[in-house]
């Protein structure tokens, strides 16, 4: 609807309506292909010719619509504005139908058959300013999309409730010994205990809930993000031992072994500086700094 002159190629992968979520019509096709007829008849509604093709790519989704050409002449532009109007009314005025609307219909029948009740032709304000609004009341997104994988929280904010959700693990129980199989010796270091994500919710104020509610995956998210100190396996948070990480492969490729040397004693080592039996493993063992004074 751009111009005339307007080229398109579509990867139809979400199943969205102009309005909202695509509802289902038809039974007797998959919702996928049901979805890929309705996306090639908007083309046709538009007036392309619409070629489908299938992308190598590895994924399910990968049927594709390209438009190169026309059904019309550029002198009737001004009429087909008007039936893709309609043809978005309808969508919105009968989004429970469920008659069958086949792919490759003559473009004039804009409407499919599905909004006989709305009349035959569009509303008079919309007629007037077809060639201006194309949906009135439609809100793009913002042109900057909101991070919130909890990355863009505030350093300090997150630096908190890692400390605190430390603090519930470590008290939670008593301290218990554990055995360091290498030399045979009894090794007092802390682990703590495990804790189940709504367990950990349950100990944190309103306010850091309210903030994490506004983040993508939530208080788990901001856990894993801080992997040097937690690891949550099935719903559990529990303080990671790096003596238990299994040492870097020698079959590793050259790239990744590169790149895990490169990033070597570049942070403070969490447990050195918060933990209260310090870190777990010696300091040339540790890949992150214990002082700032092995920062590299």
């Amino acid at each position: 609807r751009s111009s005339y002159s307007c080229c398109y190629f579509v990867l139809p992968c979400c199943f969205f309506d102009f309005h909202g979520k695509y509802s289902r019509r038809q039974s007797k096709k998959t919702q996928y292909r049901e979805y890929l007829d309705f996306v090639a008849q908007v083309g046709f509604v538009c007036g392309f010719h619409v070629e489908e093709d299938c992308l190598r790519i590895p994924s399910t989704k990968r049927v594709s619509f390209i438009g190169k050409s026309r059904t019309y002449a550029a002198a009737e532009h001004t009429l087909i504005d008007q039936q893709i109007t309609q043809f978005i009314n309808s969508r919105r005025t009968c989004a429970v139908a469920t008659c069958d609307r086949r792919v490759g219909f003559n473009h004039k029948d804009h409407c499919g058959g599905l909004c006989k009740e709305t009349g035959s032709e569009p509303p008079e304000d919309e007629t007037e300013t077809a060639g201006t609004i194309w949906m009135p009341g439609f809100q793009p997104r913002e042109k900057v999309e909101q991070i919130r994988n909890c990355a863009s929280l505030p350093r300090d904010f997150v630096d908190e409730v890692v400390l605190n959700v430390a603090n519930l693990l470590l008290n939670a129980a008593p301290q218990k010994s554990c055995s360091d199989k290498q030399g045979g010796n009894t090794n007092t270091w802390n682990q703590g205990e495990s804790l189940s994500l709504g367990e950990v919710a349950e100990q944190l104020n309103k306010e850091t809930l309210k903030k994490l509610k506004n983040e993508y995956g939530g208080l788990q998210t901001l856990l894993k993000n801080n992997h040097q100190v937690f690891e949550v396996l099935n719903g559990r948070v529990h303080i990671r031992d790096w003596r238990k990480e299994k040492p870097p492969s020698k079959t590793k490729p050259e790239v990744k072994r590169r790149l895990s040397a490169e990033a070597f004693k570049t942070r403070l080592c969490w447990f050195f500086i918060h933990h209260p039996d310090g870190c777990s493993l010696p300091s040339e063992a540790c890949p992150y700094a214990h002082g700032s004074e092995e920062l590299r």
